[in-house]
């Protein structure tokens, strides 16, 4: 039987958290490409401590993204739990869609992390590096185990060594997917 409440990482750095991530695993969503490939998220911390978050996937050659704002659910705890906003569709921002992140799992060096929901209906396994040795991954997993999750769903995420630039690719602006996918609906 599943916890009730998951076991969040406490104190994290939001300075050293920011950076780029490379999605290594994750639950699909149908909202997602199937053939997605490259996922990553970048992170930059903004003068009002809140964070910018730019979503990056490559599908079938084309670039897709979006951007949004994180920040903490609650300023006054120091548990790592965020609220995650972006707006639809993107290239019409008028819409705000709030989502949850979790850190369940941060190493001591921000090398890697899992990240989940209250719902447990979506995972990530996130990585500094576009691959993770084996028996990191098994310990991300365990500890979904631990909080309840249903691992079976999780499926790896190709990465391409070195990773494409930004610029690489032609540009998919509908970025609905991710929207999507951050709710696992």
């Amino acid at each position: 039987m599943a916890k009730e409440e998951m076991e969040v990482v406490k104190g994290v750095d939001l300075k050293r958290y920011m950076g780029r991530w490379y999605e290594i695993a994750s639950f699909p969503s149908r909202f997602q490409p199937k053939d997605g490939e490259n996922s990553r998220a970048t992170y930059t911390l903004n003068e009002d401590g809140t964070v910018h978050v730019l979503n990056e996937t490559w599908s079938g050659g084309k670039r897709g993204y979006i951007e949004g704002t994180a920040y903490k659910a609650d300023p006054k705890s120091d548990e790592a739990k965020l609220r995650v906003k972006f707006y639809v569709p993107p290239f019409l921002p008028i819409i705000p869609v709030v989502g949850d992140y979790w850190v369940l799992f941060l190493d001591d060096d921000y090398q890697y992390a899992l990240i989940g929901q209250p719902s447990r209906k979506c995972l990530w396994i996130l990585c500094r590096e576009t691959n993770m040795d084996d028996a990191i991954y098994n310990q991300l997993v365990e500890k979904a185990i631990s909080e309840g999750y249903d691992v079976s769903k999780l499926q790896k995420t190709p990465q391409s060594d070195p990773p494409p630039e930004a610029e690489e690719g032609s540009h998919d602006n509908k970025g609905i997917w991710w929207i999507k996918s951050l709710f696992g609906k």
